[in-house]
């Protein structure tokens, strides 16, 4: 059987463009979401980014050195950043090269054309003010705040809006630097700065009264999870053996939230042991992992996640599932860190994919909850998260202009997948599938259409209608049955043509496996219909047809 199915993908795309209502980009939407040709010429090897953060003025000043491969002849490059921030100079091999400047991008013109297989650098100083994040994460830029004892309390922030709001870099999800990078910032001395990575060593200059701290990235990163934050920090940490050996993991938080600290990250290491059951070995055991407090509720930065949730269980104390579930583990912690393997691990080359990092962080809240507690809990907080759905939109969003689609990729997305599970009907191979996904597409950026691919091919199912159901489509599948006697009728309605997703019935005393099309189809019993119950780890609405009868 052609899993990949590319002809059956691209009619799928043109029958639901009318849903996704796509509307035409703008000049700035397309430099900033495609592969421009000044973008596509050249691979990223490594980011050397150095920077001095000035908390009282609120600004910045760095440099950042691109070292880069070229895959065909070229001499333009673009390099992203956005306003109010300015690059002022741009060098190679101490020779100066001229930049243009169309709103958030930059054209620098080398001096010469890089051919194909040629490795190269560029140097890029920039500073200024960077736009200022009014409601972090959500919203992108820095977050310039103060502890509760008054000392500078800054955090970046840069999922949607993109990496470029304060520093220089090819903003783009294809291309991930294949050697990771350097992050090296300089900071007040009574602070301390903590970015991804392993630190590798600090400095204190006693005249500027400044201290810099570098830190080390070896595996590739999104730009999105590269971050830094400053604070009056101090660090603890611990190591675990896990399945790629010792892992040594480290926190970093507020002197006077130690305590607390000391006794909720204790949720870390049984989110490592869970998710490596589920995933495979956690992805960054060279880059170690972390947790860092942070002025606001979190995000899924690489070896560095951030934390901001109060040190309580739950949402903000708030239980997501209204099942009480929720309230058994610490939310940020567990759904930020399994991003390390959904989102850091594997990439997504489009932010219109961002269904990939966000509906399998999703679902692995139900699969900590099914490894440390009971399946049963794990099903009613899945299954309990579906009000939350809105099918507002499509889960896919429009590609080539960093659009991302629904927020239903939580959701409706983590239900999805916990549909799917239950069609595919065996939990080993199910488990063999994500940790298979983890391994496959290790450290790369994939598109929808290869993950795709993978599960159906793996699970020996064809899945493609019911990814274009759930991620193309804004409907909820209906099934529709009447009852007569001993025999009921069955059939899909508010689904695409050729929808087909087989489900688990109980009939009577009977549970039943039915394969239901959008064409009637009819199953009879030895004796009188009077329990007709789908099992509810189907995402689907059941309707019946009392008119029929």
């Amino acid at each position: 059987m052609n899993y990949s199915k590319p002809i059956l993908f691209i009619c799928a795309i043109a029958l639901f463009n009318l849903a996704i209502a796509q509307t035409e980009p703008t000049r700035s939407q397309k430099l900033r979401g495609s592969i421009t040709p000044e973008r596509k010429w050249w691979d990223l090897v490594h980011y050397d980014l150095a920077m001095q953060i000035f908390p009282e003025e609120k600004s910045i000043k760095g440099t950042n050195t691109i070292s880069f491969r070229s895959l065909s002849p070229g001499q333009r490059m673009q390099i992203d950043l956005q306003e109010p921030l300015k690059i002022t100079w741009v060098k190679m091999e101490e020779q100066e090269l001229r930049f243009t400047r169309e709103g958030n991008v930059y054209y620098i013109s080398l001096p010469k054309q890089i051919q194909a297989g040629a490795n190269a650098k560029i140097t890029i100083a920039y500073q200024g003010k960077p736009l200022v994040s009014k409601n972090p994460p959500w919203s992108g830029g820095i977050s310039w705040q103060k502890d509760k004892n008054g000392d500078h309390f800054i955090a970046t922030a840069c999922q949607g809006i993109g990496a470029s709001v304060w520093w220089p870099c090819k903003d783009h999800g294809y291309d991930e630097p294949d050697n990771g990078m350097d992050i090296v910032a300089t900071v007040p001395d009574q602070l301390t700065a903590v970015a991804n990575g392993r630190l590798i060593k600090s400095a204190s200059d006693l005249a500027q009264k400044t201290k810099t701290f570098h830190w080390k990235v070896t595996h590739p990163i999104n730009n999105y999870c590269v971050n830094l934050n400053v604070g009056n920090y101090v660090n603890f940490s611990e190591t675990i053996t896990g399945e790629g050996g010792k892992l040594d993991l480290d926190y970093w938080v507020l002197k006077h939230d130690q305590k607390l600290a000391a006794r909720q990250f204790a949720e870390a290491p049984r989110t490592i042991r869970a998710f490596e059951y589920w995933f495979g070995k956690y992805p960054f055991y060279e880059d170690s992992y972390k947790l860092v407090q942070v002025p606001y509720l979190g995000m899924e930065h690489q070896s560095s996640v951030t934390y901001g949730n109060g040190f309580e269980n739950g949402y903000r104390g708030t239980d997501l599932s209204g099942t009480g579930v929720g309230l058994k583990f610490d939310f940020i912690i567990v759904h930020e860190s399994g991003h390390e393997w959904f989102g850091n691990n594997i990439s997504m080359r489009d932010v219109a994919d961002m269904w990939i990092h966000e509906s399998f962080t999703n679902y692995s809240e139900n699969l900590f909850v099914e490894y440390f507690f009971t399946r049963k809990e794990a099903e009613d907080y899945v299954i309990g998260c579906r009000k939350r759905v809105k099918n507002d939109k499509p889960i896919i969003g429009q590609y080539g202009i960093n659009q991302s689609g629904s927020g239903d990729m939580y959701y409706k997305g983590g239900n999805m997948l916990h549909t799917i599970r239950h069609v595919i009907d065996n939990d080993i191979r199910w488990r063999e599938i994500l940790r298979g996904l983890n391994r496959k597409f290790r450290h790369q950026t994939v598109n929808t259409q290869q993950v795709e691919a993978y599960i159906s091919k793996q699970a020996k199912i064809d899945l493609s209608s019911i990814f274009d159901q759930y991620l193309r489509t804004t409907q909820i599948p209906v099934l529709e049955y009447s009852i007569s006697g001993k025999q009921v009728t069955y059939h899909y309605r508010d689904v695409i043509d050729d929808f087909s997703m087989p489900i688990k019935v109980k009939i009577n005393d009977r549970l039943i496996r039915l394969n239901p099309t959008t064409s009637p189809q009819t199953f009879s019993d030895t004796q009188d219909i009077t329990i007709f119950d789908i099992d509810r780890n189907f995402f689907i609405r059941p309707v019946e047809n009392q008119t029929a009868k």
